[in-house]
Formats: structure tokens, sequence, C-alpha cells
């Protein structure tokens, strides 16, 4: 820690070295409301520096309408103000010497304005391309009956594995974070959450394929950012939505966003509940030294889960801002699943079979804190920021295993054999994050920062055997895992600004210390290793329409805790999942160029090259016909995506969205000791339109493509699909109703196949995608920007001046 102790103290020292040779010339002044002479707090104040127009400094007014800037240098400025429910105003041009200066008092007239008078054309576009991130608006799209999984399948570049696990521009390793703050979240809990997530309470998905070095360096096909749902106007508001649908089965959801601010405090709360009747379908055909064995297992989930946050945010005054968060979700739900495995001799004469019956209770949950301080050191810019999180995960499960076992005759042999498990896991994650921020200039900015993240992990699984002797505990499959893990990371980047190029380059260093224990077979993880991770960033501008940005990164994508875990997991009889303690990270370098055209997105070009990928292994028994599967790090992987297509308008009511992409997926690896090369060329298609009909009604109509891949050891087969939906706002605008119709034809599923080695399986993965949604949606509270002590929203710098 010696090293973070001196960056911190290097770091605090600049501090105070750079406030002590700045320039003391102050500027103040005060905003009053024309009509009454009170003071306007929380009004925007951009100083505009003459004869160019440039802003030399941003702030707000106090309680008492005060604002100031200090560090001011000498020369001609103007004052601009802006408060929500009054006309914009303006100081005439003065000059500032070297001593303190007050300008005269600038009165504002108000303008009462209630939200439903004003007739908005400009719309926010679906999806927008921005330097380094790519935008998926949400509140845009007809998310009825959608979960948070639904959404980003609708991203661009965006695919599910038959896991659910998240693809992104044709790569795995993808890192989720929520509203800016890591999920911590992989596999499983990753995707049992964002199912548990309603669409309707998400406003943005940022889709960042090459992140900054500020950001960690885990995930090797780059980040995704969800930020939820939350309104900024004063007083109380806030909305609710409520839907119910169907597939296979019933379900029913609903929600609501709550936001209360007032003066220098700014508060909001969310909750949801869904109730969720649900399938899943998986059939595997394996052929196995010339013999059929084919396996059906059905699951049947009902999930009841919840998702909640509160937060506050205290702006003390201009420079200093506190907030808290604290959010959390819980899914229990029971699951019905039998297996049928049916065996045929070469041939195809039926040999046998097996019946297992799988009773599961289970329960997942997570609670996560935040405190979080921001300090804007002057009006130049630098800004100092600190963020302390403590997060939480645990679930348990109880099951049964009721197998029987059967002849040709189907005859049964022998008594029913009863099985059961009780186990559970949890993860505790601390983390603190240093941020600061030091503009040398209008056009060079450096960025530093230091993170530090503790995690411990631990699961504990019993299997015992119902004996004539009673429930005798079976030790090969009894295990307890723990795993602990230390990341500590410094990051450094600079950024220069020159008339139509923008470049950004940064390095990011992180130490991963690591170890972890199976008491079933007493295997040891022990992992030392530190990194160095460069980015580079570069925007042309090459004329007024026409942009190209380049970037890359080295990434990395460490494997999960679930992953190092040796034990093996079994679903049923013959199927299992077992960890890997010796599994490595895979190390990634990412190049990506894009070409737009206004906004709309000509060409997205990427590259990367993997090594160490991490897969699934299936290590098959010919004469047990068990299969477990087993992650294992692959030679390298090489990936070549090309997509084009952005949002654009036919007609004023007609927008089409369609994007298509192609791609090159080459592995190469030693499995098994055999020699393994897969490449293929793929391509997909995405095209949504959209209809904006009178009477406030909206169409949509949505059909997706995608050829044969190749996705590790995986062989890909075509999957397609088509939703149409309809939405009508009525009540000014204050209620939605949408209904929505996905997978029309029910063809939406995963196939694939799997052939290397004694490995030769056919696999599909069907889940519940065809169904129907109604929801409602209303807003509530107050529509109306006309008070005093309004904090105003006309800036960016303002709207993202805390990060939540």
């Amino acid at each position: 820690m010696c090293t973070y102790s001196k960056f911190i103290f290097s770091l605090l020292l600049l501090l105070i070295q750079t406030s002590a040779f700045c320039q003391t010339t102050k500027l103040s002044g005060n905003i009053l409301n024309a009509t009454d002479g009170k003071a306007i707090e929380f009004a925007s104040v951009a100083l505009i520096q003459l004869p160019d127009s440039t802003r030399a400094g941003l702030g707000l007014s106090n309680d008492k309408g005060v604002f100031s800037f200090e560090n001011i240098k000498p020369g001609s400025y103007q004052i601009k103000v802006i408060a929500i429910g009054y006309e914009r105003a303006q100081s005439k041009a003065f000059n500032l010497g070297t001593t303190a200066m007050v300008i005269p008092a600038l009165r504002l007239n108000p303008t009462v304005t209630s939200l439903k008078e004003v007739d908005i054309r400009a719309k926010t576009p679906l999806i927008q391309q921005q330097a380094d991130r790519t935008v998926l608006n949400v509140e845009q799209m007809n998310t009825a009956g959608d979960n948070a999984l639904d959404v980003l399948k609708r991203a661009p570049g965006i695919k599910l594995d038959k896991d659910d696990n998240i693809i992104m521009k044709g790569k795995s390793g993808v890192n989720v974070m929520i509203d800016g703050k890591m999920s911590y979240m992989s596999g499983l809990e990753l995707s049992t959450y964002l199912k548990s997530l309603p669409g309707s309470v998400m406003s943005k998905v940022e889709l960042i394929s090459n992140p900054p070095s500020s950001f960690d360096a885990a995930g090797s096909a780059g980040i995704i950012n969800i930020k939820l749902k939350r309104n900024k106007l004063q007083g109380f508001n806030g909305n609710a939505s409520i839907g119910a649908g169907y597939g296979e089965y019933g379900k029913g959801y609903g929600s609501t966003n709550l936001n209360y601010n007032v003066g220098k405090v700014s508060t909001y709360g969310r909750f949801s509940y869904g109730y969720y009747n649900s399938f899943n379908r998986l059939t595997m055909n394996r052929n196995i030294a010339g013999e059929q064995f084919n396996q059906l297992n059905f699951w049947h989930p009902i999930t009841r889960s919840s998702n909640y946050a509160l937060g506050a945010d205290y702006f003390i005054n201009d420079k200093h801002t506190i907030g808290i968060l604290w959010k959390g979700s819980s899914a229990p739900y029971t699951t019905n699943s039998e297996s049928n495995s049916v065996n045929y001799n070469t041939v195809q004469q039926k040999m046998g079979s097996v019946n297992s019956k799988n009773p599961q209770d289970n329960t997942s949950g997570n609670n996560a804190y935040n405190l979080n301080y921001r300090f804007k050191i002057d009006t130049n810019g630098r800004e100092l920021g600190i963020d302390l999180d403590k997060v939480g995960y645990d679930n348990s499960k109880t099951e049964q295993y009721f197998n029987s076992y059967f002849d040709a005759a189907d005859n049964r042999i022998g008594d029913v054999v009863n099985l059961r498990n009780k186990g559970f896991g949890d993860v505790s994650i601390y983390a603190v994050k240093l941020d600061y921020v030091h503009p040398f200039s209008k056009t060079l900015k450096a960025e530093a920062g230091y993170k530090s993240s503790w995690v411990n992990t631990s699961s504990d699984v019993r299997f015992d055997s119902l004996k004539t002797a009673g429930w005798i505990n079976d030790p090969k499959r009894t295990n307890r895992f723990n795993y602990r893990e230390n990341i500590n990371a410094l990051y450094l980047s600079f950024s220069q600004s020159f008339k139509q190029l923008e470049l950004k380059a940064g390095l990011r260093a992180e130490q991963t210390l690591g170890n972890g224990l199976s008491s079933g077979n007493e295997e040891k993880i022990d992992r030392k290793y530190w990194q160095l991770f460069p980015t580079f960033f570069a925007s042309w501008k090459v004329s007024e329409n026409h942009q190209i940005q380049g970037s890359y990164a080295r990434r990395i994508n460490r494997p999960s805790y679930t992953s190092l875990n040796p034990f093996a997991f079994y679903s049923d009889p013959y199927t299992a999942l077992k960890g890997n303690p010796l599994l490595l990270p895979s190390f990634s370098n990412n190049f990506e160029i894009n070409y737009n055209i206004k906004s709309f997105r000509v060409l997205s070009l990427s590259y990367a090259k993997s090594t160490d990928v991490i897969s699934e292994v299936i290590y098959q028994n010919d004469l047990s016909k068990e299969s477990i599967s087993v992650e294992e790090n692959l030679g390298r992987a090489q990936n070549i995506y090309i997509a084009t297509g952005s949002p654009f308008d036919i007609t004023k009511w007609w927008n089409n969205n369609t994007e298509l992409s192609i791609a090159y997926d080459d592995v190469k690896s030693t499995v098994q000791g055999g020699n393994y090369d897969s490449h293929k060329f793929s391509w997909s298609v995405n095209s949504e339109q959209t209809f904006n009909l009178p009477k406030e009604l909206q169409l949509t109509y949505t059909f997706f493509y995608s050829s044969p891949s190749v996705s590790g050891l995986f062989r890909s087969l075509e999957s397609y699909g088509m939703n149409v939906s309809a939405r009508k706002t009525f009540m000014n605008k204050k209620a939605t109703v949408s209904l929505k119709l996905n997978d029309v034809f029910d063809t939406n599923k995963f196939r694939a196949n799997l052939r290397y080695n004694n490995v030769n399986t056919y696999w599909q993965n069907q889940w519940e995608s065809r169904k129907i949604n109604l929801s409602l949606n209303y807003k509530f509270g107050n529509m109306k920007v006309k008070n005093a002590r309004s904090r105003s929203t006309g800036t960016a710098d303002e709207e993202n001046r805390v990060k939540n």
C-alpha cells in the first residue's frame, strides 16, 4: 500500500500547490426575481470571455442568489444566466482587472409554463453515436413486458449465448454497470438480476467497446452502462407502471419512480415487483460411440422478484456535493425440473431410459451501498471525486432428485434413487475509488485516479443420498469453497483538443492478488500478477457533417468466482458443470474505427485478438454417458466485426432503424490433447420500423436474423424472429398504454453443434420467447417548472455534475 499512499500524498500536494499559485482575482454578483426582488437560487451562471465568446467558467447561484468566480484572468467578459421558470438574461460586457469586482444584480422575468403546454417538436433519437460510445435511448422504445435483458438484446451489436451471457460485437466478456457503478456480477447472477429488472425503469444503455483508462480494465468485450430513470424537476413527481403478460404461462409486474427535489436536496426512490411464470426447454442429442443418447430437460421456474433503490444528493454549495445510495434486489424462485434421457444402440433400438424429477427452492438477492463526494475545486474545471462502495450478494438452494431407471421395455429397474442437496453462497465486496481532473488549458486536460477492491466469496454444498439407514452424506458431491481477491489500480490519461482533432491517451496499471481453497479436493488457488492496460482515442472532424473516430484498448477478462470452484454441479444424472481452479485470465487487444455522416453511422469496424480465451469444454464419458462442462483456456481467438446503420426518418411519421453486420470469427486451440481450428463468416440484420400515426398512436414492427456463426467451441445455427407492438399516449401525455407481441411465430431459439474429439452433440435451448404483454404507465406530481427554487438543468455540465 506504500505506492498508493505516495500517490494520494502527491495528489493532495498538487492540489495545495496549484491553489497557492493561482490568480486571486474574484468576480461576483447576484441573481434576483424581477417581479418581487427575491433571490433566485441554483440558477446556472456562465462566464463568457469576449470577443471570441468562449466559456471561461460555469457555476450556480447559492441560496441567497449570489454567484462567484475565482482565479479569473484579467480581460473582457459577459455573464449569461439560465434558470428554469425564468427568461434568459445576460449582463453588459465589462472589463475585469486584477482586483475583485462585483457586477450589478441581474434581474430575471418569470415565465410560468406547464410542461403540457409546450409542444416539443424535437425528438430524441433511438440510437446516438458519441465519440467513445453508442447510446440506446430506452425511453423511446416500447418496453411493455420487457426486462433489462430483453432490452439489451435490441441494442446494436448485442446478442446472447445459450446461457444468457452477453455477446457484444461478437465478443464475450462484457462488464455491466448500473448508473455508472460496477455491478460485480457475471454469469447466472448477472442474468438473474437483469431478468428481474423491468425495462420500464431504464432510461439509457451506453455501449462502450473500448473504455478509457478511468474505467476498470475488466471485460474483454467492453462495458455496458445501464442508466435508470431519474427526474430532476423541482417538487414531488414520479411515474408508475403496471402490466400483465402471457406466453405459456401468465405473469404480472409493476414499478414506480419517485422524485422529491427541493432547494439543495435531491432525493429519489425506485421500486419494482414482478411475478414471472416461465419455462426453459433444453434438448441434447448426443452420438456416443455410435449409440444415440437423447436428453430432454424441462425447467418450470416461478419467480417473484423485487428491485429497490433509495438515494439522495446534497448540494452543500456550488463546489461541494455529497450523495448516498442504497439499492438491492431479491428474486426467490421455485422450479419444477424434469429430465428424460433415452439411450438407443447403433441400429436405433431402445436400450433404456432415465427419468429425473428435480424440485428446487432458490433465493437470490443483493444489496449495495454507495457514498460519493464531488469537489469542484475551481471554475477552470479541476474536480476531485471520491466513491466508497459496499456490495453483498447471497443465494441459497434446496433441491431433491428422484431418479428412476427403466429398461428397453420401460420397466423400472430397482427403486427410485432419492438424493437431496442444500447449498448457499455469498459474495461481499468493498471498494474505494478516487478520481481527479486537472485542465492545464482549454485544450489540454489530465485525469488521474486510484481504486482498490476487496472480494470475499464462499459457497457450501452438501449432498445426501437416501439409504435404508436414512440420509447419508455423499463426500464426493459435498464441498466448501472460499476465494479472496484484492485488485489495486492506478491510472493516468491526457487529452488534447485541436481545431478538428481530439486525442486522448491513457495507461492503467492493475495488480491482482487472489487465493482460494476447495475442501473437496484441497486444490488451492494462488494468483499474484500485475498488468498494464494502455488506451488511445482519436476523433477527427473531417468537415461539418463527416467525423471519423478510432480507438485502441488492452483489456482483461478474469474468471468468474464460480468458474474457479472445482466442484461439479449436476443438473441431471448425466449433465454437470464443473469449475477449474487453474483457469487463467484472458487478455485481448481491441481496435475500432467509426465513420459517421451527421448522426448516421456509415461504418463501424472492429478487430480483437484474444489469448487464453475462457470457454466451456465438454468432457464426455462414453461408458457412463456423463457429460461434464469445464471452463478452460483456449489458445487464441480473432474477431472482425463490421456494421452499418442508424435510425433515420423516411417520412415525418415513419422512422427506420436497420443495422446490418458482418463478422468473422476464428478460434485455434489445443482441446483435450487434440487440435481444434474453427472459423466462419456470419451476418445478421435487425430492422425496426416505427410509424407515428395521428392521435398519439405509435406502431412498431421488428425483424431480426442471425446466420450460423462460431462462438468458442459451439457452432451456432441460424436464429430469427419478429415482434409487433402498439403504443398510445393520452391524458395530456401523462398516460401511455402499450400492447406488444414478442416472437410472433415462436422461432427464436438457440441451436448449436459441438464436434471435437469424442464429442458429437446437437444442442437446442428454447425459452418462453413468444408472449403478449399489456402495460400502462402514468406520470404524476409536479409537471410545472416555475418556482425560484428550481435547480437549473440548462447545461450538460450541471446535469452530469453528480454521477449516481
